[in-house]
Formats: structure tokens, sequence, C-alpha cells
């Protein structure tokens, strides 16, 4: 009888604890905080990126602190997900966040003292931060929302995290309206980045560890227990030699490369200072946009998840083509060598061409990015792996980001930096289907829990421990 009131006791528990979607312990609320922790940190560092340059007149200083962030992120970015299965969330996010607020007050010091070791620094130590931070939110991205509906999840979790770059556009356009001139944001800037990026530091003891989280069908997202340093570095190597990961290092490498192209020689040399501001909350909030509408036909658009699959990266395909179309159009007439003779202002009347590409830039953004992070999150459910996925993704694609930065400040030609990006993100798209094909079921099971299937449990005790342990 004892035992019998425990069982009910459990069961009870349970459905209370998943009465709500909005309860703190659901993977909607606990993705949305992991969102708003980006809101605050890498949000606000992208629209601080986004102005070109970081803010500053000449970008030599923060090209190489992005360089140095870049390099140590690649590093960190693939242990990052060995680190999180050993550290857990709060640490790792913790110490993640804590590094955004340094780098912000690197600027705040080059603006008095301009002298590029300290930012150089403090770009380094970002990158190892960065590394932490993103491997974290790929695991709770990917593994703590249900199966079949990943990709809305991630296009809840883009848009929470791109308002941070929205907002953060809008403190440089509103505190640097009446400087149209060339130079560098003033010092009220940098200290509202730091404000933000403090918030989302604390903010991080927020996120529950994946085995405290409870889905809707009172399914836990996973009941693994840390690792160990020895098992994870067996792991992270073995990441090299996986075959699906090797599928996604071009889309890796491209998804972080263009971003130097676009914000230091598109944004930064055709707009004046205040249309840079400007531009970055439309650039962010085109993200929301892409996302969310990518989020939809990767979820909705069939009933089978590989053909949602084939149909959202065709769709995100035709896209890229015809964005970097125009881009292409846009750039021909510009160059080094061939500078505009006057930055656009927003009131100009030869605005509207180039803010739609640039617009258009960061639509492309959000789409290609959940697209890939989608067919990450399909090829498996637990944390642990998914962690280590994420932080393969984000170290490969850092890797191609500090590139990008160095290739900008050796001041190679515009037109052969747009060719480069174009050309990469048109590589990737076949190699992604035959991803899709080959390791994504309809079923909504991946290729190893298929091959490594237990058989079905005989009794009802059995099959009541298989559904809460999932």
């Amino acid at each position: 009888m004892g035992a019998e009131v425990e069982v009910k006791d459990e069961e009870s528990i349970t459905k209370l604890s998943t009465k709500s979607r909005f309860r703190y312990n659901s993977p909607l609320v606990q993705v949305s905080l992991i969102g708003l922790v980006c809101f605050c940190c890498p949000g606000m560092f992208n629209a601080l990126s986004g102005m070109g340059g970081g803010g500053q007149v000449d970008s030599t200083a923060t090209n190489n602190a992005n360089t140095a962030l870049y390099t140590t992120f690649a590093v960190f970015g693939i242990l990052g997900g060995g680190i999180y299965n050993i550290l857990g969330p709060h640490l790792t996010l913790a110490a993640g966040c804590s590094t955004y607020v340094l780098y912000a007050g690197s600027l705040l010091y080059y603006n008095h003292q301009p002298h590029q070791g300290f930012v150089i620094i403090a770009g380094a130590l970002l990158g190892i931060g960065a590394g932490l931070l993103w491997a974290c939110e790929g695991a709770i991205m990917t593994s703590y929302p249900p199966p079949n509906r990943k990709g809305t999840y991630i296009s809840l979790f883009w848009s929470i995290f791109n308002m941070g770059g929205v907002i953060g556009g809008l403190v440089p356009f509103i505190l640097n309206y009446h400087r149209n001139e060339a130079a560098s944001v003033n010092d009220a800037t940098y200290i509202g980045f730091m404000c933000f990026m403090s918030a989302g530091t604390l903010l991080s003891f927020a996120i529950l560890p994946p085995n405290r989280v409870v889905r809707d069908d009172g399914t836990r997202c996973t009941d693994v227990k840390y690792s160990s340093v020895s098992k994870e570095a067996t792991e992270v190597l073995q990441l090299f030699t996986n075959w699906k990961m090797l599928l996604i290092v071009p889309a890796a490498w491209a998804s972080n490369f263009f971003y130097t192209y676009q914000f230091n020689n598109v944004n930064a040399v055709l707009f004046n200072l205040r249309t840079r501001g400007l531009n970055n909350v439309f650039y962010w909030g085109a993200q929301m946009l892409g996302s969310i509408g990518i989020g939809y036909i990767l979820d909705f658009s069939f009933q089978s998840r590989r053909m949602r699959g084939f149909v959202g990266i065709s769709v995100v395909a035709l896209l890229g083509t015809a964005i970097w179309g125009g881009g292409l159009a846009n750039q021909l007439p510009y160059s080094h060598d061939r500078p505009q003779s006057e930055k656009l202002d927003f009131k100009d009347s030869s605005f509207a061409g180039p803010f739609v590409l640039y617009f258009s830039y960061g639509l492309l953004d959000a789409m290609f990015q959940s697209m890939v992070y989608w067919v990450i999150g399909a090829l498996a459910d637990d944390s642990q792996t998914l962690s280590r996925y994420s932080g393969f993704y984000k170290g490969v694609q850092s890797a191609g980001a500090a590139v990008a930065w160095q290739v900008d400040t050796h001041k190679v030609p515009f037109l052969s930096q747009l060719i480069v990006n174009w050309s990469l993100t048109t590589i990737s798209y076949p190699l992604l289907v035959l991803l899709v094909m080959l390791a994504v079921k309809d079923d909504n099971k991946t290729e190893d829990e298929i091959v490594n299937e237990a058989p079905v449990p005989s009794s009802n005790k059995d099959i009541n421990s298989t559904a809460i342990s999932t």
C-alpha cells in the first residue's frame, strides 16, 4: 500500500508540474530565459559590432580584438560543450557572460586611452566566455524543446536574442543623433551596453539544469549526470571524425564569416554614424522576422520531418542567392580605391536601396543559422550530445570569423570578400540536404537512436519508469 501511495504521489506531482506551459521548469520558460541572457550579452555585443569598428572611427583595434576573440572562441567553442557537461549551466553561463562586460569596458577605456592592448586582451577573454555561453545556449535550445517543435523554440530564442540587437541599435542612434559626422560613439553608449551585459550575467543564474526541466507530457529533458574531464576530452576529439559534423563544417564556417563584410564594408562604409545605429535596429529586427518564418516552415509546413528540412534548406538557398545577387549589384560602384564621396544619412533620397539590402542581410542571417540549428537539433535529443554538437558548430563558426576579421584588416577588396561569402553559403546547402537525407528520420528519431534503440519494456512498471526518465 505504501509503495502504491508513493507512486500515486509522484504521478500527481508530475501532473501538477506540467499543468502550465508558463511554469518555471517548462522548456518554454527556460528557452525564453536563455533568450533573455543572450539578449543582454551577445545581443548587445552584436549591436556594438554592427556599427562597424565597435563604434570607433578606425576599425583597426576592434578588427585585431575580434581576431583574438574568434581565435579563442574557436577553441573554447569546441571545448565548451564538454565544460558545460562538467560544470552545468550556472557556472558556465555566468563565467561566459561576465566577459562581455569586460569587453564593452575596454572600448570605453579606448575612447580615452587609444592603446590596443587592453581591447585585444579583452577580446581574447571574450572569446573564451562566448565559447562557454554559446555551447550552453546550444544545448538548452536544441535539447529542452519537444522534438516536433524545435524549429518553433529556435525561432522564439532567436527573436528574444535579436531584440537585444534592436534595442542595442537604438542606444547609439539616440545618443549620437546629433553627431552625423565621422566620430567614435560617446561614453554613455558604452556604459549603457555594460549595464545590459551585467544584467545578463545575473540572469544566467535563473537557468535550470536539464534534469530539472519537465516537458508538457511529463517527460524530463534528460536525466544524465554531469560528465568527467576524461570522457568529455574523448568525446570532443571524436567530433573531428564524426561525418555528421564534417558535413556541417562549410555552413558553420560561413555563418559568421559574412559579418565582417556586412558590418565594416557595407554599414560602416556607406552610412554615417547615426544611420549605422538605425540600420542595426532594422538588421536585428529582420532577424526576428527571419527566424519566425523559417521556424514555421521547419515545424509546420509538412508532416514529414525530412521534407520540412528539405523545404527549409531550399527556401533559404533561393532567398540567399537573390540577396547576395543584390549585394553584388550594390558593391560594384565602390571599393577601397573608389570610396563613396559622402556617407549616406537616413534622410537622403538614395538611402532606401542600400538600407533594404542591409535589412535583407539580417533576414538571411537568421534564417541560415536557425536552419543549421534545426538540423543539429534533429541529430539527437539528449543535452550532452547536443552541447558537443553545438560547441563544435560554434567553434568552427568562430574560426571562420577570426579569418574574416583579418581578411578585412589586410584590405582585401570588397568584391572579393562578397564573392567568398556568397560561395561559402552556396556550398553548404547541398551538404545540409545530404545530412538531412542520411541522418534525420521522419518519426522524430535520429539515426543513432534507431540503431541503439532498447527493447520495448515488457511490464507496466518498466513502461512508467521509461516515460519518466526520457
